[in-house]
């Protein structure tokens, strides 16, 4: 699939690992924005507009005499740490719509929030209802561990499901990651890391 790159940077400029060269629309809620890879900097040598696969290079770097192509697609290291200026601490809650939630375990603007519990206590539930009415951009939904018939539920449920916000489908703010509970106990811990 193509998708259509805009720059956000100009031949010339200097970028360095974690700089966003330039933005991709992928669906009326997500702006996804193309940064520089880990490890890659220099002066952009060359970058244009148009579409592209996620292999396609969109811009061309020069340091030190070499040329290096950048792609839409990066591969990062999960133990690596992305770079960042300076972080910021999450001091906003985050409204999940579930009064239970927001009065007695409060959840963070960027913060992180985990759902244990034994079978049949409601987990996939309290799931389904952060991820249809929390005040976020965008819900990554990972359903490690979950039966298979949990997950097509979601896969069958959440485009019908209007965004109270934009009032497009749910689906356009939703990623999936799935792993259920006849994967290998490696390839569920691995679904952790990739959302």
């Amino acid at each position: 699939k193509k998708w259509h790159f805009k720059p956000t940077v100009k031949v010339g400029d200097k970028v360095q690992s974690g700089d966003i060269i330039g933005t991709v629309q992928e669906t009326n809620a997500v702006l996804h924005k193309i940064m520089v890879p880990n490890n890659l900097g220099g002066t952009v040598k060359s970058i244009k507009e148009g579409d592209f696969t996620i292999d396609e290079a969109v811009a061309v770097l020069e340091n030190n005499g070499k040329t290096m192509n950048v792609t839409m697609a990066v591969k990062w290291p999960v133990r690596i740490g992305r770079p960042y200026k300076r972080k910021l601490s999450p001091d906003i809650l985050l409204t999940t719509g579930q009064r239970t939630i927001d009065t007695l375990f409060p959840i963070a603007k960027g913060g992180v929030a985990a759902v244990p519990g034994p079978f049949g206590s409601g987990k996939t539930v309290v799931q389904h209802q952060l991820a249809k009415w929390a005040a976020a951009d965008i819900i990554v939904y990972i359903g490690c561990g979950e039966r298979g018939n949990e997950m097509t539920d979601v896969l069958n449920e959440f485009p019908e499901l209007k965004d109270p916000r934009t009032g497009n489908s749910l689906m356009e703010r939703t990623v999936l990651i799935a792993n259920t509970s006849d994967m290998p106990v490696a390839a569920r811990e691995a679904s952790i890391y990739t959302g």
